[in-house]
């Protein structure tokens, strides 16, 4: 005796390949979620305490990264500037203007700003300016070109894959370090030949086991 009709047997092939189709389809949604904007904030401007616009200040002024970011040549942490470092110019220059209301507050109590840090790399993940910058990496390379964003946005996701990439091909990212800071800087057709010089000439060392990362 027969229990279940014929039209059974396409029905649990259906629900079969429907539960695998799902299933990829939940991988597939986590995958490309996980790469979207929403997640790595890329291209995202956050909002700060004060509208800093670097494409004003490193762009239309040229004020070079290391006046506001000063420990980025001796230290992992490039260096957030002070209150103070900001007065030193408006103080004097739109003294009175109404975005800057935050700054001129802070300045007088001396309660530091918050700042929303756009690259912050998890805890367990270990990253040194100062070698980087040694080695002939420059700014723009990982934080793109922050003299033309009225505000600022990450650039780059920062996957790990991204960093295993540089450390095993270094000479495709490598510069003169006379051009670290200069945002602008134009690599030559035949980047490669350069990069490949300068990994002799600053000893850059492949380094890809886990500690040089993870410490």
């Amino acid at each position: 005796m027969q229990i279940f009709p014929p039209s059974a047997n396409t029905l649990s092939r259906l629900s079969l390949y429907g539960g695998i189709l799902a299933v990829i389809g939940v991988f597939g949604l986590a995958w490309v979620l996980q790469r979207s904007s929403y997640a790595t904030q890329v291209g995202v401007a956050r909002e700060q305490a004060v509208p800093f616009s670097h494409a004003h200040h490193a762009g239309g002024l040229g004020i070079d990264c290391r006046y506001c970011h000063v420990s980025v040549e001796t230290a992992a942490f490039a260096g957030i500037p002070s209150v103070n470092t900001c007065m030193t110019c408006h103080s004097q220059i739109h003294a009175d203007a109404p975005m800057l209301a935050p700054l001129r507050e802070s300045w007088s109590s001396g309660k530091p700003l918050t700042w929303l840090r756009l690259n912050d790399l998890p805890d367990f993940v270990y990253f040194d300016h100062a070698i980087h910058v040694h080695k002939g990496v420059g700014c723009a390379t990982c934080h793109g070109r922050v003299d033309e964003m009225p505000l600022t946005w990450r650039q780059r996701p920062f996957y790990m894959h991204e960093c295993l990439d540089c450390h095993r091909h270094p000479e495709g990212n490598l510069q003169p370090r006379e051009t670290v800071f200069d945002l602008g800087w134009k690599p030559p057709a035949d980047r490669r030949t350069l990069g490949r010089g300068l990994v002799k000439e600053y000893d850059v060392q492949s380094l890809v086991d886990c500690y040089t990362c993870h410490r």
